[in-house]
């Protein structure tokens, strides 16, 4: 069970292909979001409307923290599909916690895969005034309040306490049999905040899917970000670099709260070797990857993963990202791509400035990300790990 009404992030992107993996081995399944209802085959169980969360209004913020049809959609399911295992993936915000007392009720397996830090962070993403934070050690929520962590809003920072409290007190944590760490580091903060013990956890990375042959060929011709458009993501410092490597192309795939504040900061400085292109999916986004010299992910907070740069890799593609989070586990410094510090635009400058004047062993490093993707982040090794855990809970 998902919760974006949408496909735009890497956990949706996941959720769908992680479905798609499952069924093509003989798995029936079943995936609930808000959306639009089942994205299952023949499955008519409608899933509860979308909750807007970026000019809510009253009726918004009551489902955000807790949504009667969410719970309802979920007894629905339950009845009908009767699953062996569910498996939870970003339901807060959307589906909510109203979700939970059904699962128990229904005594199913419950598996979660943990793509961001909501469960220790009320805003998810150990961020506070676009620095990292982990003031709420121990899920003592409250310490958000007086840091206005959700946007500088006090209102909006209220309404995220109160829905980590709600989550917490209505059992996330407890309602799930096992957890699933995207990387190594979300499953060591998750143990140092005491959301679990080591006991139910267990890392699993994402995965990618790949063809017999990268579609890459030669060297690329523009630097490439793809990701919601937020702080986090480290794109002003992204601009900042590209402002000092023009004439070459910059690419900005994405969408998010961001994108107004960045746009304005290219005009206003007069960057225009960038191009905002836009939230991509499919062969469109399929041609920039293989068209790039290298992804570039300067994320300044602790990324929990890095599906972007791993979807580089398998296109032929070398990434620099910064030397945070889960990122560390994907990128190997000097082989295939680069870490440079989070907030570094003259770092990142020099090691996208190396891949650019070096268009041979650019396209060297993607051949090494593309063989570690075989090796470490496809489906196949990806189902194994998975089906582990579910039998863990069976």
């Amino acid at each position: 069970m998902g919760s974006s009404p949408s496909v735009e992030g890497g956990s949706d992107r996941y959720t769908h292909a992680l479905a798609a993996l499952l069924e093509r081995r003989g798995h029936q399944v079943l995936t609930l979001t808000p959306r639009r209802g089942p994205l299952a085959s023949d499955d008519e169980i409608a899933g509860p409307p979308p909750v807007e969360t970026e000019n809510p209004g009253p009726g918004d913020a009551v489902r955000f923290v807790y949504s009667v049809p969410a719970s309802e959609s979920v007894e629905r399911a339950l009845s009908e599909f009767r699953p062996d295992v569910v498996h939870l993936q970003v339901y807060y915000g959307q589906m909510t916690a109203s979700i939970l007392a059904p699962l128990r009720r229904a005594s199913v397996p419950v598996v979660q895969t943990l793509h961001d830090y909501k469960l220790a962070c009320p805003v998810r993403t150990f961020i506070s005034r676009d620095h990292v934070c982990e003031a709420c050690l121990g899920r003592r929520f409250w310490h958000a309040l007086p840091r206005l962590c959700n946007r500088g809003s006090l209102a909006r920072t209220s309404l995220s306490v109160l829905e980590a409290y709600v989550s917490r007190w209505l059992g996330d944590a407890e309602t799930v049999d096992r957890f699933i760490a995207v990387s190594e580091f979300v499953r060591r903060k998750m143990i140092e905040h005491g959301v679990t013990g080591p006991e139910r956890i267990t890392t699993v990375h994402n995965f990618v899917e790949t063809g017999p042959e990268p579609p890459a060929r030669g060297p690329g011709e523009h630097v490439l970000f793809v990701g919601r458009l937020s702080p986090i993501k480290g794109v002003s410092t992204l601009l900042e670099a590209a402002a000092t490597l023009a004439p070459t192309p910059f690419v900005i795939a994405g969408d998010g709260p961001s994108r107004p504040s960045l746009e304005r900061e290219a005009r206003e400085r007069g960057i225009t070797n960038v191009r905002f292109v836009g939230f991509v999916r499919g062969t469109e986004l399929d041609e920039l990857v293989a068209g790039s010299v290298c992804t570039v992910l300067p994320s300044i907070g602790y990324e929990t993963f890095g599906l972007a740069i791993v979807e580089s890799f398998a296109a032929g593609r070398p990434a620099v990202a910064s030397r945070v989070g889960g990122m560390t586990e994907v990128v190997t410094d000097g082989v295939d791509g680069f870490l440079v510090p989070p907030g570094d635009p003259e770092a990142l400058h020099a090691r996208l400035a190396w891949l650019l004047e070096r268009p041979d062993e650019a396209v060297a490093m993607g051949v090494a990300g593309r063989r570690k993707v075989e090796h470490a982040f496809g489906p196949e090794r990806h189902y194994e790990r998975v089906m582990d855990v579910y039998r863990s809970v069976l």
